[in-house]
């Protein structure tokens, strides 16, 4: 059973009486309703989980620090947090100028080589600067418990996407003994709702997430159920064609690319003017237009509406007669 599980079957096992929930509702601060009262309590959460791995940093610091080669250094996929390309230059940047503050964290694989818990970014830019060697901490952290500090120092990354929350989601997700959503929720602190807003991606087409990968950060979760939504409808292309539009158009806004899913509205009938024609002041007949449709209602003569119509005709082939 993976730590992800074990985490969701203590949460599921914690008994709260009607004392408990007096105490709570007496002691407990009201709801945040407000978009900084959110963020608090996001922050808050945050710091509780960091206090739960606190003992695996410990064993950071214990662990046997030195510079290997970055040859040797292997990405696992989901332990890299995905940097904008501002950040990402920004980042290699100060490596060029300043030595690294804090070392990459490695665990051993059963080649002699290493495989990156944390660091992968630092790793990617020393092998682009052409440097052999990066300052590096070995660790014998349990696989269970490497994934455990890579997802929680993610997913609470300051940067981090939705998308890329849904993606840490999606994995845990597809381990041989899955959490159910409510199970994840409770796992790692979030609302069942913040949860299910995240997973607003899996109703993308798969292109759709595919071109993301490039530009995680150019879909809020937000959009991305009304884009969701609109793929449901059959509107599939649509909906790829706007997220492509979005990664490659940094002018292309995530409200654009909503509108541009919607069905387009019918169009509405378009009433002309009525016109009337009059023998003396009586109202002979009255011709008005809908759409692409001509109408005559006769007032007068209407026992001859037969021979009227067949003037009509005339009249219509003559002047198209006179233009050829």
């Amino acid at each position: 059973m993976s730590w992800m599980k074990q985490q969701a079957e203590k949460a599921k096992s914690i008994q709260v009486t009607q004392e408990d929930q007096r105490k709570a509702t007496e002691t407990a601060p009201a709801a945040a309703c407000t978009a900084p009262g959110h963020l608090m309590q996001l922050q808050a959460t945050a710091e509780k989980q960091r206090k739960e791995i606190a003992d695996l940093r410990i064993q950071l610091e214990r662990a046997s620090r030195g510079r290997r080669p970055v040859s040797r250094m292997h990405e696992v996929p989901g332990r890299r947090r995905k940097l904008t390309p501002e950040q990402y230059a920004e980042l290699k940047a100060n490596l060029q100028k300043f030595p690294l503050a804090n070392p990459v964290v490695l665990e051993a694989r059963p080649d002699g080589d290493w495989n990156i818990n944390a660091g992968n970014n630092r790793v990617a830019i020393y092998r682009e600067l052409g440097l052999e060697e990066i300052d590096s901490i070995v660790t014998d952290i349990d696989p269970a418990d490497a994934e455990r500090l890579a997802f929680f120092s993610n997913l609470f990354a300051p940067s981090l996407s939705d998308y890329e929350k849904y993606w840490h989601f999606q994995c845990l997700q597809d381990e041989a003994d899955a959490l159910t959503r409510q199970e994840l929720a409770a796992t790692v602190g979030l609302s069942d709702s913040h949860v299910s807003k995240i997973f607003a991606f899996e109703g993308l087409p798969a292109e759709a997430k595919e071109a993301l990968i490039e530009k995680p950060e150019r879909l809020g979760a937000e959009a991305a159920a009304h884009l969701a939504k609109a793929a449901a409808e059959g509107r599939n292309g649509a909906v790829v064609e706007a997220v492509r539009r979005l990664v490659s158009d940094a002018a292309f806004t995530q409200k654009e690319a909503v509108r541009s899913v919607q069905p387009q509205a019918a169009p509405r009938n378009i009433v002309g003017e009525t016109l009337v024609v009059k023998v003396g002041k009586k109202s002979f007949c009255e011709i008005t237009t809908r759409n692409g449709v001509i109408g005559v209602r006769l007032k007068a003569e209407t026992d001859r509406v037969g021979e009227w119509a067949k003037e009509i005709q005339q009249f219509i082939e003559s002047r198209l007669a006179s233009k050829d």
